[in-house]
Protein backbone atom coordinates (compact mmCIF):
# COMPACT_ATOMS: atom_id res chain seq x y z
CA UNK A 1 0.00 0.00 0.00
CA UNK A 2 1.04 3.47 -1.01
CA UNK A 3 -0.07 6.40 0.90
CA UNK A 4 -0.87 9.72 -1.20
CA UNK A 5 -1.38 13.16 -0.25
CA UNK A 6 -3.02 16.30 -1.96
CA UNK A 7 -2.43 19.58 -1.67
CA UNK A 8 -4.41 22.59 -2.68
CA UNK A 9 -3.18 26.02 -3.26
CA UNK A 10 -5.14 28.98 -3.46
CA UNK A 11 -4.88 33.13 -1.99
CA UNK A 12 -7.32 34.53 -0.03
CA UNK A 13 -8.30 37.87 0.42
CA UNK A 14 -10.60 40.03 2.78
CA UNK A 15 -12.42 41.61 -0.63
CA UNK A 16 -12.05 42.63 -4.20
CA UNK A 17 -10.76 45.77 -3.32
CA UNK A 18 -7.14 43.86 -2.75
CA UNK A 19 -7.25 42.62 -6.03
CA UNK A 20 -5.39 44.29 -9.11
CA UNK A 21 -7.06 46.95 -10.87
CA UNK A 22 -7.38 44.18 -13.32
CA UNK A 23 -9.10 41.71 -11.48
CA UNK A 24 -11.58 44.12 -9.95
CA UNK A 25 -12.18 45.06 -13.42
CA UNK A 26 -12.87 41.71 -13.92
CA UNK A 27 -14.64 40.67 -11.12
CA UNK A 28 -17.34 44.16 -12.30
CA UNK A 29 -17.69 42.11 -15.18
CA UNK A 30 -19.01 39.33 -13.53
CA UNK A 31 -21.33 40.98 -11.08
CA UNK A 32 -22.39 42.52 -14.75
CA UNK A 33 -22.69 39.46 -16.23
CA UNK A 34 -24.82 38.04 -12.88
CA UNK A 35 -27.59 40.40 -13.84
CA UNK A 36 -28.75 38.19 -17.47
CA UNK A 37 -29.33 35.31 -15.20
CA UNK A 38 -32.23 33.23 -16.11
CA UNK A 39 -32.90 31.49 -12.56
CA UNK A 40 -36.51 32.07 -11.86
CA UNK A 41 -36.14 28.26 -10.10
CA UNK A 42 -33.21 27.84 -8.27
CA UNK A 43 -33.09 32.13 -7.41
CA UNK A 44 -29.60 31.75 -7.25
CA UNK A 45 -28.25 34.04 -10.00
CA UNK A 46 -24.34 33.44 -10.84
CA UNK A 47 -21.84 35.35 -13.29
CA UNK A 48 -18.44 34.54 -14.78
CA UNK A 49 -16.36 36.66 -16.52
CA UNK A 50 -13.53 35.21 -18.85
CA UNK A 51 -10.36 38.10 -19.38
CA UNK A 52 -8.37 36.67 -22.66
CA UNK A 53 -4.66 37.20 -23.25
CA UNK A 54 -6.02 39.63 -25.99
CA UNK A 55 -7.75 42.19 -23.37
CA UNK A 56 -11.42 40.93 -24.67
CA UNK A 57 -13.68 40.07 -21.81
CA UNK A 58 -16.16 37.51 -22.18
CA UNK A 59 -19.34 37.00 -19.77
CA UNK A 60 -21.86 34.35 -19.31
CA UNK A 61 -24.18 34.00 -16.84
CA UNK A 62 -26.74 30.53 -15.25
CA UNK A 63 -29.21 29.58 -17.60
CA UNK A 64 -32.07 27.85 -16.13
CA UNK A 65 -34.62 25.93 -17.74
CA UNK A 66 -38.61 24.72 -16.43
CA UNK A 67 -36.79 21.18 -17.35
CA UNK A 68 -33.91 21.23 -15.06
CA UNK A 69 -31.17 19.24 -16.75
CA UNK A 70 -31.79 21.45 -19.83
CA UNK A 71 -30.18 24.57 -18.43
CA UNK A 72 -26.74 25.64 -17.94
CA UNK A 73 -24.13 27.28 -15.68
CA UNK A 74 -22.52 30.29 -16.12
CA UNK A 75 -19.22 29.15 -16.45
CA UNK A 76 -19.89 26.76 -19.33
CA UNK A 77 -21.91 29.67 -21.15
CA UNK A 78 -18.41 31.86 -20.63
CA UNK A 79 -16.18 28.52 -21.79
CA UNK A 80 -18.53 27.22 -24.40
CA UNK A 81 -19.20 31.34 -25.97
CA UNK A 82 -14.79 31.33 -26.02
CA UNK A 83 -14.25 28.10 -27.73
CA UNK A 84 -16.63 28.66 -30.07
CA UNK A 85 -16.11 32.19 -30.94
CA UNK A 86 -11.95 32.69 -29.75
CA UNK A 87 -9.99 29.62 -29.75
CA UNK A 88 -7.40 31.35 -30.28
CA UNK A 89 -7.13 33.73 -27.95
CA UNK A 90 -6.14 31.92 -24.62
CA UNK A 91 -8.04 32.83 -21.45
CA UNK A 92 -5.65 34.03 -18.72
CA UNK A 93 -8.84 34.77 -15.99
CA UNK A 94 -12.25 33.76 -14.71
CA UNK A 95 -13.80 35.59 -11.98
CA UNK A 96 -17.29 33.90 -10.70
CA UNK A 97 -19.69 35.02 -8.33
CA UNK A 98 -23.15 34.16 -7.03
CA UNK A 99 -25.82 35.89 -5.23
CA UNK A 100 -29.45 34.79 -3.54
CA UNK A 101 -32.12 36.60 -1.73
CA UNK A 102 -32.84 33.56 -0.31
CA UNK A 103 -29.94 33.42 2.21
CA UNK A 104 -26.49 35.13 2.89
CA UNK A 105 -23.34 33.54 1.13
CA UNK A 106 -20.87 34.19 3.48
CA UNK A 107 -17.77 32.51 1.36
CA UNK A 108 -17.09 32.09 -2.34
CA UNK A 109 -19.24 30.05 -4.46
CA UNK A 110 -16.96 26.85 -6.25
CA UNK A 111 -17.89 25.65 -9.42
CA UNK A 112 -19.40 22.27 -9.73
CA UNK A 113 -17.59 19.63 -11.19
CA UNK A 114 -18.87 19.75 -14.62
CA UNK A 115 -17.59 23.24 -14.95
CA UNK A 116 -13.98 22.06 -13.56
CA UNK A 117 -14.02 19.37 -16.40
CA UNK A 118 -14.76 21.91 -18.80
CA UNK A 119 -12.42 24.53 -18.12
CA UNK A 120 -9.61 21.82 -17.33
CA UNK A 121 -9.96 20.85 -21.12
CA UNK A 122 -9.68 24.47 -21.64
CA UNK A 123 -6.39 24.47 -20.28
CA UNK A 124 -5.35 21.64 -22.13
CA UNK A 125 -6.29 23.07 -25.44
CA UNK A 126 -4.63 26.15 -24.69
CA UNK A 127 -1.68 24.65 -22.81
CA UNK A 128 -2.12 27.43 -20.49
CA UNK A 129 -3.18 27.18 -16.62
CA UNK A 130 -6.10 30.06 -16.01
CA UNK A 131 -6.48 32.11 -13.03
CA UNK A 132 -9.68 31.80 -11.23
CA UNK A 133 -11.32 34.13 -8.86
CA UNK A 134 -14.60 33.04 -6.80
CA UNK A 135 -16.04 36.03 -4.69
CA UNK A 136 -19.67 36.85 -3.74
CA UNK A 137 -20.95 40.04 -2.07
CA UNK A 138 -19.37 40.29 1.55
CA UNK A 139 -17.62 36.66 1.47
CA UNK A 140 -13.34 36.49 1.39
CA UNK A 141 -11.81 36.14 -2.49
CA UNK A 142 -10.20 33.04 -3.40
CA UNK A 143 -8.23 32.87 -6.25
CA UNK A 144 -6.13 30.02 -7.37
CA UNK A 145 -3.77 29.63 -10.74
CA UNK A 146 -5.46 26.90 -12.42
CA UNK A 147 -8.04 24.09 -12.23
CA UNK A 148 -6.10 21.36 -10.39
CA UNK A 149 -6.54 23.81 -7.43
CA UNK A 150 -10.24 23.02 -7.46
CA UNK A 151 -10.34 19.53 -9.61
CA UNK A 152 -7.26 17.36 -8.68
CA UNK A 153 -8.22 14.20 -10.25
CA UNK A 154 -8.92 15.66 -14.04
CA UNK A 155 -10.36 13.41 -16.34
CA UNK A 156 -8.06 12.91 -19.09
CA UNK A 157 -7.50 9.28 -21.24
CA UNK A 158 -4.87 10.69 -24.24
CA UNK A 159 -5.94 8.19 -26.44
CA UNK A 160 -9.46 9.54 -26.81
CA UNK A 161 -7.99 12.75 -28.70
Amino acid sequence: MTNHEIKIAFQEYNSVAELSTADQQLCAEAVGAMKNSHSPYSKFSVGAALRLKSGKIIQGSNQENVAYPSGLCAERVALFYWGANHPDDPIESMAVTAHTEEFELKKPVTSCGSCLQVLAECEKMQQLPVKVILFTGKSPVWVANGIESFLPFLFFEDRLS
